[in-house]
């Protein structure tokens, strides 16, 4: 890491659920327009760590930084609903389930929060609606409903509803894990687009591949803490910890079946 101050800072962050430890002080620094990606076995805080970079699920302990703003700020209920909403423009977030409005077409999807945070109009959102689907491939299905799309094409409407909002940082909570094989790659190609553009982006992936071809940064997580983070060539190919070792021989062996 650089002397450069973080672009997203996250400090010592603690999460718990009564007795149980989800996330155990983990400090994580990102910079603009690196690529981040999180692996890890399930239960070892990954989704704790990156919902809680939006506060959709608040610490207990530990503070968020976008920039100079705290994310995680302690206020009184109308101010932090306030607060909250503003940093929410500057993050994206895509998840497992896509989350899309059923009763909406793809461009009352994606037109749908700018118009109501940003307060822009019929037309400026409709032109940003294009311009995204277009960056997702998805032009010629602006009229269509949910329904009617395939689960890789409603994850790419997910992506493009996200960066309507022009955001500041993009985190991907297993944007692949609900998808039939042969659609991973299109959603994968999405991603790959947005880190030729320099997205700063936090990715929560299975998808091992795909993490050391495109990312900057890898940190293995088990059991509430980072066990060991690098370049991926270092941990993909020549990691130091037994338990990062363990975890990639067994998913690799899994892949291979």
């Amino acid at each position: 890491m650089t002397d450069q101050k973080p672009f997203l800072d996250i400090r010592n962050a603690q999460k718990s659920y009564g007795d149980l430890e989800v996330l155990k002080d983990i400090s994580l620094q990102v910079q603009r327009g690196q690529i981040v990606a999180i692996i890890g076995p399930s239960g070892s805080g990954k989704s704790t760590l990156l919902r809680a970079i939006n506060d959709l699920d608040p610490l207990t302990g530990g503070e968020v930084w976008l920039e100079d703003m705290q994310i995680n700020k302690k206020l009184p209920h109308r101010q932090y609903e306030k607060h909250i909403n503003q940093v929410r423009q500057n993050i994206g977030m895509v998840f497992q389930h896509f989350n899309l409005f059923p009763h909406l077409s793809v461009r009352g999807n994606v037109t749908l929060a700018p118009k109501m945070l940003k307060g822009i109009s019929d037309d400026e959102a409709n032109a940003l609606a294009e311009e995204q689907l277009e960056k997702v491939g998805l032009l010629d299905r602006i009229d269509y409903y949910p329904s009617r799309l395939s689960g890789g094409q409603k994850q790419r409407v997910a992506i493009a509803r996200a960066l309507a909002m022009k955001p500041k940082v993009m985190l991907f909570d297993e944007a692949t894990s609900a998808l039939d094989p042969e659609l991973v790659e299109e959603v994968n190609l999405v991603m790959k687009k947005l880190a030729e553009e320099h997205m700063t982006m936090v990715i929560v992936t299975h998808e091992m591949g795909f993490a050391e071809a495109v990312c900057d940064r890898v940190l293995f997580m088990d059991q509430g803490v980072v066990v060991e983070e690098g370049p991926p060539s270092k941990i993909f190919r020549n990691p130091d910890n037994e338990r990062t070792q363990n975890f990639l021989r067994k998913h690799l062996a899994n892949a291979n079946r």
